[in-house]
């Protein structure tokens, strides 16, 4: 059926949120117009209502040097219509419009008005409503996108960002005279980059990525120490010297190690030893010792996975559990 004839729609809504309240559609039913200045001239983009432009895409699209939104001044000026009733539906100026491709096709969508007052439009027709100069991708894109590519819906994920490229131009190979020689041997300045990782974002990604609700689970290959000895006796000469024994096996070893001898509760150590992240702790206490052994267990581990072994096999087991 054809779209009937837009008319007025006189509202006190400036925002999609209040325009979906008031009008009780959603807001894929609304167009919203958007006014920049491309190089200094006005130009007009329209998307759906529930989705948002992506600036880099328009500037790209018009070919401009510069670009931002146009002052308020601006949009009554090249709309005629006061701020948030901004439409493309013959606006007081002509300016160029365009229009996402989402919307091809679209009809019956609510629009601003263009016009003195508080005022919308509602069933637009935007092929025969307005002079729409070109259809392109421009928005920013949503989970469940169908990619243009291979047609399959696109699925957004969060990245880190621990690395910069950075594009240096030719302020320093000016400087220096660095030219090379083009295939018919014309001299040409180089252009220059570079490149960094930084070390403390690495270290954040890291953390990020690896931890749980207790702390830290720093993976063995970048731990600051890959040990941990919960020395839960300290003043017990006998049980303070199997630990710094085993300290120094596993050191001897190439292993980081951290012994914890603070005179602290064992629950203290244990909540700390887990914030910070150690890849492995081993608890050695008195206790321990009189019923065989000493208790090793990985931080990704749970609780039922400790095992409980002699000393004199500790090392060979830590060993196992960080090459895992």
């Amino acid at each position: 059926a054809p779209c009937p004839a837009y008319s007025e729609a006189p509202t006190l809504a400036k925002s999609i949120e209040e325009m979906v309240d008031f009008f009780r559609l959603p807001a894929s039913k609304m167009v919203k117009t958007l006014v920049y200045l491309a190089d200094g001239k006005p130009v007009l983009f329209c998307v759906a209502g529930d989705r948002d432009l992506n600036e880099v895409k328009a500037k790209r699209r018009v070919g401009a040097k510069t670009f931002e939104l146009a002052d308020f001044d601006t949009v009554e000026r090249v709309t005629g219509a006061p701020i948030g009733y901004a439409g493309p539906v013959q606006p007081k100026e002509e300016v160029p419009i365009y229009a996402d491709k989402g919307l091809e096709g679209a009809r019956g969508v609510i629009v601003g008005g263009n016009r003195p007052g508080e005022i919308d439009l509602k069933d637009v027709d935007l092929a025969r409503d307005c002079r729409i100069t070109a259809y392109a991708d421009l928005t920013i894109v949503k989970n469940g996108d169908i990619c243009p590519v291979c047609g399959q819906p696109l699925a957004i994920r969060r990245g880190i960002e621990v690395g910069h490229v950075f594009k240096l131009g030719t302020k320093y190979t000016q400087a220096f005279n660095a030219q090379y020689k083009t295939a018919d041997l014309t001299e040409q300045v180089m252009v220059m980059g570079c490149y960094g990782i930084g070390v403390s974002r690495t270290v954040q990604a890291i953390i990020e990525q690896s931890h749980d609700k207790d702390g830290i689970v720093w993976p063995a290959a970048v731990a600051p120490y890959q040990v941990c000895i919960d020395l839960l006796d300290p003043d017990r000469a006998d049980v303070a010297q199997i630990a710094f024994d085993l300290e120094a096996e596993l050191e001897a070893k190439g292993v980081d190690v951290l012994v914890d001898d603070r005179a602290e509760r064992p629950g203290v150590k244990f909540k700390d030893a887990d914030l910070i992240g150690f890849p492995v702790r081993v608890v050695v206490g008195a206790k321990g010792l009189e019923k065989g052994g000493v208790e090793i267990k990985r931080r990704d581990e749970d609780k039922s996975a400790v095992r409980i072994v002699p000393p004199a096999e500790a090392p060979a087991l830590v060993a196992t559990l960080l090459a895992r």
